[in-house]
């Protein structure tokens, strides 16, 4: 395809051919529609117990009870949808917010657009740590390497160059949708998109790779595993004994199903679904996007906090505070006061800007930029050649540009970067050097962030492979103000209320470090750099990191040993980072954070999360989030557990104990509307505890449900159990058999919704769960409550439910029963408490 013309295509244009070609998307399989969720629940063990249990009462000749249960069955769909549907819908916000984005020109202006959004023709804007959005031909290029395993299996990055200069190898002028962008910069006009680009003629084969289930799953699996594998062998000892004693076996066959939905945790995986999907939509309303779900459950459990500096514990919104000029003596200039800068300092600037990108996003060449433009003599030449780009690395942590500024001048080279970087390119005496460090010193004790600048002549038309070829001079230093954000102090105080250590890596000079970590409230000790990090083994390094909240001069690459130290020392590890070279230690921690706003393509790929805002307080509310979410889900499962055993208790009791069956299969698809929304809904709505954030972090093996919880779980839910078999056998001696079963039903109902009271708080009283709100918990409550009336006081279903009308006292007497089995499960709120402690 012909190069695109310089200002990229129109926007009326690009719309054209979007709408004529499709969006720039892979081959997906079909997202879950509402047939699929539908077909997935009919598919569930419960629903085959319903269309049992409706089919044996037609065979009975009992249409009414037939009819109900089949009605039941449609309820129980429709539940199921409105819950994973929910789920369905957050998930999918959560796809339309990690949408990649990409650098394009259109109408002379760069943009960011969604990726989706490209088509051939337009021109897109590759940097370092970039995802190529779309296959692409280079215009221009400086420096670029791609990794291209992903199509190749070749891990070695593979160096383009322009099109126009590769004729014998048109690959080398081509970049392809999907590879990394790992140097250097370039300018592509796109060729192809979706399913016609490379990766998209490939892509189908990745259709069907399903996800792993996540810890948690598992252990939910083999839990409800567990119990429903119980609940098969109670039933069928039932079926054995009921028909046996009675000869009546399509009777004990309606009582076994009836004990085998009461045993069956059918919840589990509702809750497991919505849980996730939904915690996640919330973070992301936090401005932390969630990219596996799986690291909610993690967060909860994180014990050190590994944050940069710049963007994250401050604003990223840099401003060049100082000019220095070396001397002797040095001079420096405060920029606040200085308005017009002396021409002197107009030349050290003008050397800083031609060390920086034409178009800047790293914010201090923007800074440069910015007070370049209202400085006469220090902006470059309008008619400036990028020659040569000589990147950062992990051995010279500076950079360095030349420039061909006119026809009839000589190339300009320019760099920038660390302090005693600079001083080794401009190769100065001892003296020289003390002197600059020591300026640069007081300059980063004061939290400025400290650049050295310096120039040189190229010397001809052939460029040296390493900016150490120049014959360099020292220009100055540049002293970037970045204030901390404001609510960074609050943000650490809580992490140490919390029990959570915050360290500082950056690889910014110590000083500066240090005086931003005593703003922000951490106690810095003395700096580990990373020239001293280098000198440390493994067993040393996490002696000292015992010590130290401040890691400063750190080279991405170090960032690795770092994590691994700490997870070595037993901390739950949660790493922020913006680069290629973060990837390694972001996939090492246990959860890796990336930044939204200044990340590249490959750190957010490498995380589980992203950070929207950049900001270190959405950390810490994703934290408080991820604790939220993993007690509330603790509280969701302790309920289905205690309550299925009353459940479970009332259908089997009654019939060992030789009375009449106190629930059939109507009773427990009744009950089961109430514990489907509780638990999926009303605890995944529920407020963190006052003091969530005031515990120490949990073990990370700590089990979602451990076996002392389990005995918790199931103690507490037999004091329900036992208040409604003393209400029934109470009952039974007082009343005809409808009104025993209602009296008894009711007071079951009734203990079911303490038994959700009683779980929404492990650490409080009674009085505390109704003072704070969950507008969803009434809207179950007063539902339950809406239909056991009805089921009792409206003819023709109270005949479905085998109930007669109670009186008002009996009514209240049966409702006063179920809130009687509070004050048991109050007895065990010390033991949750020692427990969580």
């Amino acid at each position: 395809m012909a190069a695109a013309p310089a200002p990229g295509l129109d926007s009326a244009e690009a719309a054209r051919r979007l709408a004529a070609g499709g969006p720039n998307t892979l081959p997906q399989g079909q997202r879950r529609r509402w047939r699929d969720i539908a077909w997935h629940a009919a598919r569930e063990p419960m629903f085959a117990l319903l269309l049992g249990a409706a089919l044996l009462y037609l065979v009975l000749g009992e249409l009414r009870e037939g009819l109900f249960l089949a009605a039941m069955v449609l309820v129980t769909v429709g539940l199921t949808l409105y819950q994973e549907g929910k789920a369905e819908r957050a998930l999918e916000a959560l796809r339309d917010l990690s949408s990649p984005r990409a650098l394009v020109i259109r109408d002379g202006q760069r943009r960011m657009v969604d990726s989706r959004e490209l088509v051939p023709g337009d021109l897109i804007v590759l940097q370092e740590g970039d995802r190529v959005p779309a296959d692409a031909e280079l215009l221009a290029c400086h420096g670029l390497h791609t990794d291209e395993s992903l199509l190749t299996g070749e891990a070695m990055p593979v160096a383009k160059a322009a099109a126009a200069d590769t004729p014998a190898d048109a690959s080398l002028g081509q970049v392809f949708a999907g590879t990394l962008a790992v140097n250097g910069h370039a300018i592509g006009c796109v060729t192809a998109t979706g399913a016609h680009s490379a990766i998209g003629r490939i892509g189908a084969s990745l259709l069907g790779l399903a996800p792993e289930p996540s810890p948690l799953q598992r252990q939910a699996t083999r839990l409800a595993a567990g119990f429903a594998l119980f609940g098969l062998v109670l039933s069928l000892a039932l079926v054995l004994i009921y028909g046996s004693a009675h000869g009546d076996w399509l009777q004990a066959l309606l009582a076994g199903i009836a004990l085998m939905m009461s045993m069956l945790p059918e919840e589990f995986p509702v809750v497991l679904a919505v849980f996730p999907a939904l915690g996640a939509w919330r973070l992301a309303r936090q401005q932390v996007l969630t990219r596996r779900l799986s690291a909610i459950e993690t967060l909860g459990a994180v014990s050190v906090l590994c944050v940069d500096k710049t963007g994250t514990l401050t604003e990223n919104r840099m401003a060049v505070d100082t000019l220095y000029l070396p001397g002797p003596p040095g001079r420096e200039l405060a920029i606040g006061a200085a308005g017009v800068l002396p021409d002197a300092y107009c030349a050290l600037l003008k050397t800083a800007v031609l060390a920086s990108a034409i178009h800047p996003h790293d914010p201090m060449e923007q800074a440069f930029h910015r007070l370049a433009r209202g400085q006469a003599g220090a902006g470059p030449a309008p008619a400036r050649t990028l020659l040569r780009e000589y990147g950062l690395t992990a051995a010279l942590r500076a950079m360095a540009l030349v420039w061909q500024e006119g026809p009839d001048q000589a190339a300009t080279v320019a760099a920038k970067g660390a302090p005693e970087a600079i001083a080794g390119l401009c190769r100065m005496g001892p003296g020289e050097r003390a002197a600059m460090l020591a300026a640069a010193d007081a300059m980063a004790r004061r939290g400025l962030r400290v650049l050295g600048v310096a120039r040189a002549a190229a010397p001809g038309a052939s460029l040296p492979d390493e900016p150490h070829g120049f014959a360099f001079t020292f220009a100055g230093l540049a002293g970037l103000a970045d204030p901390l954000r404001a609510d960074i102090p609050d943000a650490v105080r809580l992490c140490r209320q919390a029990g959570m250590r915050v360290i500082m890596i950056t690889g910014d000079y110590p000083g500066t470090a240090s005086c931003i970590a005593r703003q922000a409230g951490l106690e810095p000790g003395e700096p580990l750099t990373g020239d001293q990090l280098a000198t440390l083994d493994d067993k040393q390094l996490r002696a000292r990191l015992q010590a130290t909240s401040v890691c400063a001069r750190i080279a991405p690459e170090q960032k690795l040993r770092i994590v691994q130290a700490l997870k070595a020392n037993g901390a739950v590890v949660a790493m922020t980072g913006d680069g290629v070279n973060d990837a390694p230690a972001l996939k090492a921690a246990h959860v890796g954070i990336a930044m939204g706003q200044r990340g590249t393509d490959v750190a957010r790929e490498a995380a589980a999360m992203v950070v929207l805002d950049d900001s270190f307080a959405s950390i810490v509310q994703a934290v408080a989030a991820g604790r939220r979410i993993f007690a509330n889900l603790q509280k969701s499962m302790s309920y289905i557990i205690a309550m299925h055993a009353p459940i479970a208790g009332t259908a089997l009791l009654p019939i060992l104990l030789g009375w009449p069956p106190l629930l059939y299969p109507m009773h427990i698809v009744f009950l089961e509307l109430i514990i489907d929304p509780a638990c999926s809904l009303v605890f995944e709505n529920e407020a963190a505890e006052p003091d969530l954030m005031q515990r120490p972090p949990r073990a990370p093996d700590t089990p979602l449900f451990s076996v002392q919880a389990m005995a918790l779980a199931l103690a507490s839910g037999l004091g329900a159990l036992l208040a409604v078999i003393a209400a029934y056998g109470w009952a039974r001696s007082q009343l005809p058999d409808g009104e025993a079963r209602a009296f008894a039903f009711t007071t079951l109902v009734v203990a079911n919704l303490a038994l959700i009271f009683a779980n929404r708080s492990r650490s409080s009283g009674l009085a505390a769960p109704l003072r704070t709100p969950n507008p969803v918990l009434w809207v179950v409550t007063g539902a339950a409550l809406v239909l056991l009336a009805l089921a009792i006081y409206l003819p023709w279903l109270a005949a479905v439910f085998r109930f007669t009308p109670l009186g008002p006292g009996h009514l209240l007497a049966a409702a006063g029963s179920g809130l009687a089995s509070l004050l048991w499960l109050e007895l065990f709120k010390p033991l949750w408490r020692r427990q969580r402690a």
